[in-house]
């Protein structure tokens, strides 16, 4: 199981690999997310609304909100942000966030996270996805995500194996 932020479910709507990664992983989304992901009238709004109505994504209340407050003034993140990190570190279940201010906070609060970049890259791995489909995918986060190029470089290479 795996709890997602919007940031990741967004744009791994965007790059066409959340279908796959709901396939193979177990993924929920807190209702804040749900809120945050599905109010525009886009596509990767729609695909996250779909995977929701066919039960390929739980979306799950947040029990325990005790500290929200105090997690969005210390590390400056919003709604959906706050709640996925809560539900993810009361479940102890890995974070998927490409949030630069969240990363920093699961680093604080030994909160497991990975990004879609990870996501990317493992999908390629396993040799779900082709090299050039990867790359082109690769492309899209650069375009879509607030990347380093150091990051974008690194994924690059870890794809095209060198």
């Amino acid at each position: 199981m795996i709890i997602f932020d919007s940031s990741t479910l967004i744009l791994l709507a965007k790059v066409e690999l959340l279908k796959e990664i709901a396939r193979q992983l177990e993924v929920v989304i807190p209702r804040e997310v749900e809120r945050e992901s599905t109010v525009k009238n886009t596509f990767d709004a729609k695909l996250i609304k779909k995977l929701i109505e066919d039960g390929k994504i739980r979306v799950a209340k947040v029990r325990g909100k005790k500290g929200k407050k105090k997690l969005t003034d210390d590390f400056n993140i919003g709604e959906g942000e706050v709640s996925a990190l809560l539900l993810a570190r009361d479940k102890d279940f890995p974070l998927a966030t490409d949030d630069g201010p969240t990363i920093k906070a699961c680093k604080i609060l030994d909160v497991k996270f990975t990004t879609a970049i990870h996501f990317l890259i493992g999908t390629y791995e396993k040799g779900i996805l082709s090299k050039d489909m990867a790359l082109v995918k690769l492309e899209k986060l650069k375009k879509y995500g607030r990347y380093s190029s150091r990051i974008i470089d690194n994924a690059f290479r870890r794809i095209k194996g060198g």
